[in-house]
């Protein structure tokens, strides 16, 4: 039942934070706010970590005795995810604005970052390798710690919301970039770089 509470909570967590984000609501508020819009980013990012606050408060009281530890021999395949999630992390900052993300930009009048470059659409550096590589690094950095079952409820939510998600802000990108974004997604992978080793084997 305490688990069953935690998926809830975390389902809940990440339903507001995507409801947050959707189309409709940005869409509905920038018309309704007009310049005030820009300071939106910065209240979305201060709900998202104070809603998180009792979230990870009652996961801490769940934890027990873990399930699985890296120790050992598996201690290799968890810094090797490490280091593949800190390059994805520092490769995916030279395409994403850190203020943008934040909402700093904004409120400054700036938009700097994300996909678009020069008016189209950047797949340079990593994001020739796969589309969203942030994303990418918070899967691996949600894995790549000892497993209890609270944490294997919470990684369970967070790994289908930022799936889910992620196809659902494809859809944006779609229709934003029309057939420009659909060839991009023929030609490169979401989150593992499956097409750019094939295309690297291939005879």
């Amino acid at each position: 039942m305490r688990y069953l509470l935690l998926a809830l909570a975390w389902t809940a967590y990440c339903t507001l934070h995507s409801a947050m984000i959707s189309e409709w609501a940005t869409g509905f508020l920038q018309r309704r706010l007009g310049d005030s819009f820009r300071f939106y980013r910065l209240f979305f990012n201060a709900v998202a970590v104070l809603t998180l606050i009792p979230v990870l408060w009652y996961a801490h009281s769940l934890r027990q005795e873990a399930i699985f530890r890296w120790e050992g021999v598996w201690l290799v395949p968890r810094y090797l995810l490490l280091a593949c999630d800190i390059l994805l992390v520092v490769a995916g900052g030279r395409h994403y604005s850190l203020g943008q993300f934040l909402g700093i930009s904004q409120v400054r009048g700036a938009s700097s970052g994300g996909l678009a470059a020069g008016g189209g659409l950047d797949s340079s550096g990593v994001l020739g390798l796969v589309r969203h590589p942030w994303y990418t690094a918070v899967v691996l950095l949600l894995w790549a710690h000892d497993l209890d079952m609270t944490a294997l409820v919470g990684n369970g939510v967070l790994t289908v919301y930022i799936v889910v998600g992620t196809l659902l802000e494809e859809r944006k990108l779609v229709h934003e970039f029309g057939d420009t974004y659909r060839s991009y997604q023929g030609r490169v992978s979401m989150f593992i770089p499956l097409k750019w080793i094939r295309s690297r084997i291939a005879p």
